[in-house]
């Protein structure tokens, strides 16, 4: 698994968060999206790293503009009643 960061400008609210986490599972082949408008980026979990370029799409479809990007290998995090 592939975990891509992806930094965002000009999300401002949860609406925002929501709609570009939309538009990414839409675009990518990923098993999972989350945006915060708070820290201005979005991580995705797929099985590849998806392209650049159609994330860069993606973002500017959202209508947020792509600053940057980088991805590294993700292994999910196992615990029991949150210890680990």
């Amino acid at each position: 698994m592939i975990k891509t960061t992806v930094e965002i400008e000009g999300m401002m609210c949860r609406m925002c968060e929501k709609h570009m986490s939309e538009t990414l599972s839409k675009n990518l082949d990923a098993k999972s999206v989350s945006a915060s408008h708070e820290k201005g980026m979005a991580e995705i979990i797929s099985e590849t790293a998806p392209e650049e370029e159609k994330i860069k799409s993606s973002v500017a479809e959202a209508g947020y503009k792509f600053i940057s990007c980088r991805s590294e290998p993700y292994e999910k995090k196992f615990s029991l009643f949150g210890k680990n």
